[in-house]
């Protein structure tokens, strides 16, 4: 049998091994880095989330301690019962609001992280 001294070319196709990112490629990071319009929106999206847990915590607080004044007024003579409501008494409401704020504003700023690393 006669063998064939010249080489052969094999052309093997398959997938990519890299993925090569085009100049179009979407990173929000850089959006807001470059104070785009769409970074803008990805920022104040994070502003009104923040802002909204602010104002649900106020709006808790007000109707906790809004009606106090109201109370010691319809008791005159209970001087004792004031500092044991302003002293005891919200102690612990106004630490669960801290903590529920709190919480709160780390998993916005989480979710957002997460929005902006794309992950």
């Amino acid at each position: 049998m006669p063998q064939d001294h010249t080489e052969r070319r094999v052309v093997v196709t398959g997938p990519p091994r890299q993925i090569r990112r085009t100049s179009g490629y979407y990173r929000p990071r850089t959006e807001i880095d470059e104070q785009t319009t769409l970074g803008h929106t990805y920022v104040r999206s994070l502003m009104r989330t923040q802002l909204r847990a602010a104002l649900t915590v106020f709006a808790v607080l007000g109707l906790l301690v809004g009606p106090l004044p109201l109370l010691f007024a319809a008791l005159p003579d209970a001087r004792r019962l004031e500092w044991a409501v302003l002293g005891f008494g919200l102690y612990l409401p106004l630490v669960l609001l801290a903590r529920w704020y709190v919480r709160r504003a780390e998993r916005n700023e989480r979710d957002f992280v997460r929005l902006v690393e794309d992950r």
